[in-house]
């Protein structure tokens, strides 16, 4: 058999059951991800004679997949938040990103050095990588789409964690090129350019950059006046040329585009609230996503048949374990303390924080920006934290979130029975 036509096969395959797996798993401790994986490792132990799938030799090209990924996802996670961004009514989220966020990169690499064995600079490129939880392998943990009536506390604070945290990585990964790139000569000789450029001047671009833009996009899909409704003329494409447009000015700009472009999508969430093309809007979206994270959680499996997890050792796969079932959940609790989230609700949240595609990404462009030690060892690592998490998280996000809502549900039927 020609290996060309049968990776067609396997493509056309790949892309159906990226259609209709998730519907089919709603609701079931299976998820979409674990059995893309296994998808991978199953073709790529075939013998096709398919390419090696090597994170290190293929780096670029990773990166540049990875990046689509995440941007695709984060203008669907904006477009999706029905909830008005405010400090009070964003309480979880910014306690998520001022203290778990920090919490975990300092868990993280500091499990790397002391267990792993990891130089500074490689434990604190692991910190950073590890730190954002994804927003493309989290739908069970999601908001719904916009205007549903699925965004409940848990929901939402996994969703906006999950958009704003994939881009306030940037700023700990640079310091970590930082760091590798200046060797010995000590933290005074790059520390005062990072806190100016990678992170006061790149936040602030990225940042307006993704206000004026979603303004802009906004005004014309909804405000141009014309004879007929910009949104009675354009498909839902428009989705994904204001995610490409919007993180290419960003990054010309010299800003953070990951930031930009999910401030854009929560601004164009906001315009005309109750129009129905903002339910066009983020189906387009969530289709691109899927697609592309299909291929790339096959192209994750077939890494892992190709020896992506060899030099795994005990000490770093125990720091991985770590990562996952302690150092998470133990953060995420901490930054929640004193709030007037419940009990089951605060683990959930504390729990669930999803590992994947964004670290890949963040992995790939420093392994591109500087030498790290030991960088075999950081993609084993990252690889074993994603498969950890695609699992665990996999298997018990849709049960857990099912008994939150029965709870929830309970809950107010008593509220309105003791009104009655």
């Amino acid at each position: 058999m020609d290996p060309y036509v049968v990776t067609l096969g396997f493509v056309g395959a790949a892309i159906l059951g990226a259609s209709v797996l998730p519907v089919l798993l709603a609701g079931r401790p299976m998820s979409f991800p674990i059995l893309y994986v296994g998808l991978g490792m199953v073709v790529f132990a075939l013998p096709l004679q398919l390419p090696s799938a090597d994170p290190l030799a293929e780096g670029d090209l990773v990166k540049r997949l990875t990046e689509l990924v995440v941007i695709v996802s984060l203008m669907g996670a904006g477009l999706k938040l029905d909830r008005k961004v405010g400090w009070a009514r964003w309480q979880t989220t910014w306690r998520m990103l001022a203290v778990a966020m920090p919490l975990s990169i300092l868990g993280a690499a500091l499990l790397g050095w002391w267990l792993a064995g990891l130089v500074p600079a490689a434990a604190l490129l692991l910190g950073s990588v590890l730190a954002p939880t994804d927003p493309v392998l989290a739908g069970d943990v999601q908001v719904g789409a916009p205007g549903g009536d699925a965004e409940d506390d848990v929901r939402f604070a996994l969703t906006s964690e999950a958009g704003l945290n994939d881009s306030l990585a940037f700023p700990f990964t640079n310091a970590a090129v930082a760091m590798a790139a200046a060797g010995s000569a000590g933290v005074g000789s790059w520390i005062g350019g990072w806190a100016l450029d990678d992170v006061l001047v790149k936040l602030s671009i990225g940042l307006v950059v993704g206000l004026l833009g979603g303004r802009a996009i906004g005004w014309v899909l909804f405000r141009v006046p014309t004879t007929r409704s910009v949104t009675e003329s354009t498909e839902g494409f428009v989705a994904l040329a204001a995610t490409l447009l919007v993180y290419a000015v960003a990054e010309m700009a010299h800003g953070y585009g990951f930031l930009s472009v999910f401030v854009a999508a929560t601004v164009i969430r906001h315009h005309e609230r109750d129009h129905d093309y903002h339910e066009v809007l983020h189906a387009s979206a969530e289709s691109i996503e899927r697609l592309v994270s299909a291929a790339l959680l096959v192209l994750l499996g077939g890494a892992i048949v190709d020896g992506a997890l060899g030099p795994l050792t005990i000490g770093s796969a125990a720091a991985g374990l770590a990562v996952v079932l302690v150092v998470r959940p133990l953060a995420g609790w901490l930054a929640l303390l004193r709030t007037a989230t419940p009990v089951r609700e605060r683990w959930a949240i504390a729990f669930f924080g999803i590992r994947g595609v964004g670290s890949v990404y963040y992995l790939a462009y420093a392994l591109g920006e500087a030498d790290f030690a030991g960088a075999e060892q950081l993609w084993a690592m990252v690889a074993f934290v994603i498969v950890v998490s695609i699992v665990v998280h996999g298997l018990t996000a849709a049960p857990a979130m099912k008994h939150l809502d029965a709870r929830r549900d309970s809950a107010d039927d008593e509220g309105l029975a003791v009104e009655a």
